[in-house]
C-alpha cells in the first residue's frame, strides 16, 4: 500500500478533518520515523506573576525538588525544563505591567500610547515560527484566550489597556488577537466555512457525523495500531465537541456563567444570544463570586492540544487571563477576590496564601495539558515529546512588578532537541530572549536574533 500523505484529510459535507500522524504516512522500511513527525510551539501566558517565594524549585540539574507552586508537575518532571535567572530587558522601563506583557514574546520596549496607535516594537516569537512553520499547516498559529479585549486607559499609568490583551504581534502594529469563544476556535479548525457565511444543516451536525463515510473508508485500509490511533483521535474530537455543548447548555441554563464569553459567544447561537441580553454590566458577572471557569480554561488548552494532534497548527497561544486582569478566583478554596488586587500581597501572609493558591491552579491546568498531550502516541514518542510547551509570567512579583527571574517552565523534548527533567540556574541577567531562541532552533526555525538575544541558551 502507497504511504498516506502526511496533509491527507477526512472531509464531508461541510467538514474538513486533519489526520493525526499514523504509521501509514511512512514510506515503507522507513528508518527514523520520528523525523518525519513535526514540532510543535505552545506559549502559555500567565497574568500578574507568582508569589517568588514559593515558585522556584530546591536544587538544580536533575537534582532538584518541585516548590510547593510547582508540585503538581510532579508527574512531569522528566519533561520539563525549569529555568531561574532569566529576565527581559526592554521591559525594565515603564509602567508595572503592560510594558512586560506587551513585549514578552518579542523581547522589545511597547510605545507608550493612550490611543489604538499602539506598537511593540517588533515581532514576537510565535509569529517568526509561524512565518516558517505555517506554510505546511491549515493555520498558520492560534491565539486563544478567555478574557474579552481589554478597552480603555489605565489612567494610573496613561497605558491604553489593548497592551493587556496581546502577546503574540504579527507585526510591530499588529497583535493577533484570542479567540475565546471555544465553538468558534473549534468550527475554524474543523468546519468548513459556507460561502455566504450563513450556518447550514451542516453545522448543527457533529463533525465527526460529517466525515464518518471517509473515516470508514480509512480505516478499512489501515493496520490495527493505526487504527486504534485513528479511533483515539476521533474520540478526542467528539469529548470536545460534548463539552462544547454542555458549555452552551450550561449558559443556556443560567449556570456557570463566564462573563466574559457572554460578551463574545456566537451571535448566531440563539440561546447564548438571549442571554447576553441579560447582562445588564459587566461589573455584576465579574463580581459573581463563585465562578470555576477551570472547564473554559481546560476547553481552549484541549482544542490546542488537537489542532497539534492533526497538525492544524504547529503554533499556538494560550492567555489564561489579560493583563492586570482583576478576574475573581473565589471558586478556589481560601481565595476571596481578584487576582490582580490579591497579587499587590503588600506581604500580608493572608493574601499571600491566595496569591499561591492561585498561582497552584495556574500550574494543575498546566500540568492538565502536558497530561493530556502526553497520552497521545505519536510515532516512537507521544506528542509531548514533538512539542515544546512554554508557560510562564513576564513578571516575577505582582506586588514588586519585577521584571527580573520571570518565572517559566518549558516541557517537551522537541523530538529530542531539549534536554529536559532539570532545573536551570542561569547568570542573573540572562536574556528570556535566549530562551525563545532555543526553542525557535528546537523547532527548525531560524532566526538571527530576538530583542536583546542573539544565541541560545548553553546547555539546553
Amino acid at each position: 500500500m502507497k504511504p498516506i500523505p502526511r496533509r491527507a484529510f477526512l472531509k464531508g459535507t461541510g467538514a474538513t478533518l486533519a489526520l493525526p500522524w499514523l504509521e501509514a504516512m511512512m514510506p515503507a522500511h522507513a528508518a527514523t520515523p520520528a523525523a518525519e513527525i513535526p514540532q510543535r510551539i505552545a506559549m502559555l501566558y500567565m497574568p500578574n506573576g507568582v508569589r517568588p517565594d514559593r515558585w522556584t524549585p530546591e536544587g538544580d540539574g536533575s537534582r532538584f525538588k518541585l516548590s510547593p507552586i510547582l508540585k503538581s508537575l510532579e508527574a512531569h518532571r522528566e519533561e520539563i525544563l525549569i529555568c531561574t535567572g532569566l529576565q527581559n530587558k526592554a521591559s525594565f522601563t515603564g509602567d508595572g505591567h503592560y510594558v512586560k506583557t506587551g513585549g514578552w514574546l518579542t523581547g522589545t520596549t511597547i510605545t507608550k500610547t493612550t490611543g489604538s496607535d499602539i506598537n511593540a516594537g517588533g515581532i514576537s516569537m510565535d509569529q517568526i515560527a509561524a512565518a516558517q512553520l505555517g506554510k505546511f499547516t491549515k493555520l498558520p498559529s492560534l491565539e486563544l484566550g478567555t478574557e474579552t479585549t481589554a478597552t480603555g486607559v489605565d489612567t494610573n499609568v496613561n497605558y491604553t489597556r489593548l497592551y493587556a490583551s496581546h502577546i503574540s504581534w504579527k507585526t510591530p502594529t499588529v497583535p493577533l488577537p484570542c479567540e475565546i469563544n471555544p465553538r468558534v476556535a473549534f468550527d475554524r479548525l474543523f468546519r468548513k466555512p459556507s460561502a455566504n457565511g450563513q450556518k447550514t444543516q451542516a453545522d448543527e451536525k457533529s463533525v465527526l457525523d460529517l466525515v464518518s463515510e471517509d473515516a470508514k473508508k480509512l480505516q478499512s485500509k489501515l493496520g490495527a495500531a493505526d487504527r486504534q490511533k485513528l479511533e483515539q483521535y476521533l474520540e478526542s474530537i467528539r469529548e470536545v465537541e460534548r463539552r462544547i455543548e454542555q458549555e452552551a447548555n450550561s449558559l443556556g441554563a443560567g449556570e456557570n456563567l463566564a462573563p466574559e464569553v457572554l460578551k463574545e459567544m456566537d451571535a448566531l447561537d440563539k440561546r447564548i444570544s438571549k442571554l447576553m441580553g441579560k447582562a445588564s454590566r459587566e461589573e455584576e458577572l465579574n463580581s459573581m463570586p463563585r465562578f470555576d471557569f477551570s472547564e473554559h480554561s481546560r476547553l481552549m488548552l484541549d482544542i490546542m492540544v488537537l489542532a497539534f494532534w492533526s497538525d492544524s497548527t504547529r503554533v499556538s497561544t494560550f492567555m489564561f487571563g489579560n493583563d492586570v486582569t482583576n478576574r475573581n478566583f473565589s471558586f478556589i478554596e481560601g481565595v476571596n477576590g481578584g487576582h490582580h488586587s490579591i497579587s499587590h500581597h503588600q506581604n500580608n501572609g493572608g493574601q499571600l496564601d491566595q496569591y499561591e493558591a492561585i498561582n497552584r491552579w495556574h500550574v494543575e491546568q498546566y500540568a492538565y495539558m502536558l497530561g493530556r498531550m502526553k497520552n497521545i502516541k505519536e510515532g516512537d514518542g507521544t506528542l509531548l515529546d514533538h512539542s515544546m510547551v512554554a508557560f510562564g509570567s513576564p513578571i516575577r512579583d505582582g506586588n514588586a512588578h519585577a521584571p527580573q527571574n520571570v518565572p517559566i517552565v518549558v516541557a517537551g523534548k522537541a523530538g529530542g532537541n531539549l534536554r529536559t527533567g532539570r532545573h536551570m540556574v542561569f547568570d542573573d541577567g540572562t536574556p528570556l530572549c535566549s530562551l525563545w531562541m532555543t526553542m525557535l532552533d528546537a523547532a527548525g526555525v531560524k532566526a538571527s536574533s530576538l530583542g536583546d538575544a542573539n544565541t541560545g541558551l548553553r546547555g539546553v
